[in-house]
Order: structure tokens, then C-alpha cells, then sequence
């Protein structure tokens, strides 16, 4: 066995990866290319959001690309964007970048069929611009007759000059607005039952909350708290919370004037799906439902004794019973049921949660369609328009399981193994 003491040539190696680079980027020049062909075919013309009527349909030109991009027949795109295997938001959004450099960025367009330009270069160089007037795009493009040698950091500043040059009342605007863009978010829950932070603060208030942390972690570990500075931190930093709770409870008592101090207490709402090898202690796995994720019996157990802790345990029962009511409204034990049966919307590659969704009757009220866990589907507003409002339509062969059809009969299986194609229309 070769252990490394012989010397290898690596040229072959990376003379296959080079070519495979090349072919990946030419097939990626005839898929951009056939998007261009595909938009122009479905330019929806009129002002911004103007609605027309396409094969007896009420159909929406959506702006994915800036100004002086053609509107995009919406129920189109929505073909095009599960015919490319994508989601919802991303496809919209790769498809936006491409129409973005075929109408706006002709140059850079140019240097990507030619093959001066990587695809993926161009598409960052689109994300810049789509914000940009036509003037400013095009003195960008203007610069970027040969893009494929400029660095990120260069790019960002040429945008910058363009937006000073061309619109400096809105570079005024975006100085003076850039405040709105502050946030401090929570991610989802992990397995492990943490989330990650991430925030966009003014610079004091991010030098003061640093601050607060470093003292009270200081704290802590003069107090005998073992763990590592960074863990300190983050202890340090749900203190805060937990005492800015408890200001907020420190009301007075209308008749007698006391304050009473109220410890306050977290509250998490557990969806638990157990089974008997769970309750036997042979299965240790739990669903939280709240954080979309998998948590251990174990996770359960140290929230269920942590000090000052509600915890509310709502046992999941038979997702295939079948209760029909007899009204077209759906009771909230029928959205919870489907919510929890099917988890996102059921439209190809949609992601979005099944609790943040419409629940559409699968075959209509009004034709016969029962209010059941059965004929119900949950499907976001977007998609709920398009099985509504255009030739998209889904048969359910299966439980939870939906086959559509799109307006030039491409098939698509939704199940809780993802999408997949069924066969090409020609088929």
C-alpha cells in the first residue's frame, strides 16, 4: 500500500477537475440561456402588478429583477421553478438573477455565455444591482466588461459609487434609514435543544450589552461557575433576560399598594408523539413540534425539571382517524391534526410550515368534499392561489401523499420524502 514516501503527479487529478468545472459551467450557460427564451415567452406587459387574463386564468406579473426588467407571468414561474427542482423562494430568486443579467447587465451576461465569467460570479454581481436605478446598473455593467478578475470588496465599493453617483438622495435615505435594519433573532432549536443568536445592533448598545455580559459571566465565575468563559457568556446573557421578566411583573397591587416580585417562568409548548416503545423506555426520541425538530427523552426530562418551568404535554392522537363535521369551517383540532400529519405546505419543494399555511379542501365543500383530516392539505397563500386560480392541480393517491400536475402536465410526487419528478410530460 502506498503510504506517501513515492512521490504522485496530482496533474491528472486536477486536470479532470478543471474540465469537469468547464462542463459544469456550460451546462449551467445553456440553462441560463434557455431561462432567457423561457421569460421571454412570459413577459407580462403593464404597470407594476398588473393583473391580465392568460388561458381564462387571473394571471400577476411579478417584478423578480430591477427596474426595466420585464414582469414575469407568476403562474409561469411557479412551472419553471419546480420543473428546476428548486424552491419556491430560491428558484424565484436564481430566476430573478438570470433575468437580471440578460436585460440589466448585458455585459456581464455576455461574459458569462462567453465563458469569460463563472455563472455563480455573475449571480453575486446581480444580487448587488437588482436594488440599483437602470442608470447605476448600468454604469456598474459598463465597468465590468471583463468581471471575472474583480474582487467582492471592489464590487461592493463600484455599487457603492454608483448609488452616490446616479441616486445620492437615496444613498442619503439609505444612510440615514440603515438603523431600520437592526434585528435580534432566534434560530430554530437544534437536537441538543440550543439556538444560535443573531443580531444587528447600534455600535453603543452592542458595546453595552458586551459589556453587561462580561461583567455578569466575571460574576459567575467568581461565584464558582466552572464552565468556560464563552459558556459563562451565554449564561450571562439569559440572566438578563430572566430579569428583565421579572421587571415587567413588578406591578402594584391596586387595593393594598404592595409589589409582589413574581419569578417569572418559561413556558414550552411540547407536542409529544409517543408510542409504546417510548413509554417502555426503548425509544429515545420525542418530536417537539414548536421547534420543528427531533429532541431526546432526555431534553424532556431536564425541561421538565428546570425550576420554575411550565411545561404543558399535549398527548397526539390517531392522525388517521377520520371525524368529518358537517360545516365548510375547519375546527382547530382539524388544522392540528393536518399540521402535524403533513408538516410544510404540500405544493412541490415548499418549505413553508404547514401551521403558517391555508388548509384547502382537497375536493371542494361545495361539490361534496367532506370537512375531514382525510380531504384537508395545507398549502401557503402563493400556492393555494395557484391550485385556485390556475391549471395547477393535485390528486391524492395515498395519505399524505399528492401527485400534481402543472399547467404543461410536468407530475410532481409530494410525500414525507420530499418531491420528486414522475415523468416528463412527452411520457
Amino acid at each position: 500500500m502506498d503510504l506517501g514516501t513515492r512521490p504522485r503527479s496530482t496533474a491528472p487529478v486536477l486536470s479532470r477537475l478543471s474540465a469537469g468545472i468547464q462542463a459544469r459551467n456550460q451546462l449551467l450557460v445553456e440553462e441560463w440561456a434557455a431561462i432567457v427564451e423561457w421569460a421571454g415567452d412570459h413577459i407580462v406587459t403593464g404597470p407594476e402588478g398588473a393583473a391580465t387574463i392568460t388561458e381564462g386564468y387571473l394571471d400577476t406579473g411579478v417584478p423578480i429583477a430591477g427596474a426595466g426588467a420585464p414582469l414575469v407571468s407568476e403562474f409561469a414561474l411557479m412551472e419553471l421553478v419546480t420543473v428546476l427542482g428548486r424552491t419556491p423562494d430560491s428558484g424565484k430568486a436564481y430566476v430573478g438573477r438570470v433575468i437580471e443579467c440578460a436585460w440589466r447587465l448585458p455585459n456581464v451576461y455576455e461574459a458569462v455565455v462567453a465563458g469569460r465569467l463563472a455563472p455563480w460570479r455573475a449571480e453575486r454581481i446581480a444580487d448587488l444591482t437588482r436594488g440599483l436605478g437602470a442608470e447605476a446598473a448600468g454604469f456598474v455593467d459598463r465597468q465590468l466588461w471583463n468581471a471575472s478578475g474583480i474582487g467582492w470588496a471592489q464590487l461592493e465599493r463600484l455599487v457603492t459609487e454608483a448609488v452616490l453617483r446616479y441616486d445620492p438622495e437615496r444613498a442619503e435615505a439609505d444612510r440615514a434609514k440603515a438603523a431600520d435594519h437592526r434585528h435580534f433573532d432566534l434560530s430554530d432549536v437544534d437536537e441538543h435543544g440550543l439556538v444560535h443568536l443573531d443580531g444587528l445592533m447600534d455600535a453603543a448598545d452592542g458595546h453595552d450589552l458586551d459589556q453587561a455580559v462580561a461583567r455578569r459571566a466575571d460574576v459567575l465565575g467568581r461565584l464558582g461557575d466552572e464552565s468556560s468563559l464563552d459558556v459563562r457568556r451565554s449564561k450571562a446573557a439569559a440572566e438578563l433576560a430572566r430579569q428583565d421578566l421579572a421587571l415587567d411583573l413588578l406591578v402594584p397591587d391596586p387595593a393594598t399598594g404592595e409589589v409582589v416580585a413574581t419569578v417569572p417562568g418559561r413556558k414550552v409548548v411540547l407536542n409529544v408523539h409517543v408510542t409504546d416503545t417510548t413509554l417502555a423506555g426503548r425509544n429515545p426520541v420525542g418530536r417537539w413540534d414548536e421547534g420543528r425538530c427531533p429532541v431526546t427523552t432526555g431534553q424532556i426530562r431536564e425541561w421538565l425539571r428546570s425550576k420554575s418551568t411550565t411545561i404543558i404535554v399535549r398527548p397526539v392522537i390517531d392522525l388517521a382517524d377520520h371525524l368529518p363535521v358537517g360545516s365548510y369551517e375547519i375546527p382547530d383540532r382539524h388544522k392540528t391534526r393536518v399540521a402535524l400529519r403533513d408538516h410544510t405546505c404540500r405544493f412541490p419543494h415548499c418549505a413553508r410550515p404547514a401551521t403558517r399555511c391555508d388548509i384547502d379542501h382537497h375536493q371542494p365543500h361545495g361539490q361534496g368534499g367532506p370537512t375531514c383530516p382525510c380531504n384537508l392539505v395545507p398549502l401557503c397563500r402563493r400556492h393555494h392561489r395557484a391550485k385556485t386560480h390556475s391549471a395547477w392541480r393535485y390528486d391524492t393517491p395515498a395519505p399524505a401523499t399528492y401527485v400534481w400536475t402543472s399547467p404543461s402536465g410536468f407530475r410532481f410526487r409530494v410525500d414525507h420524502r420530499g418531491t420528486h419528478p414522475v415523468h416528463p410530460p412527452d411520457r
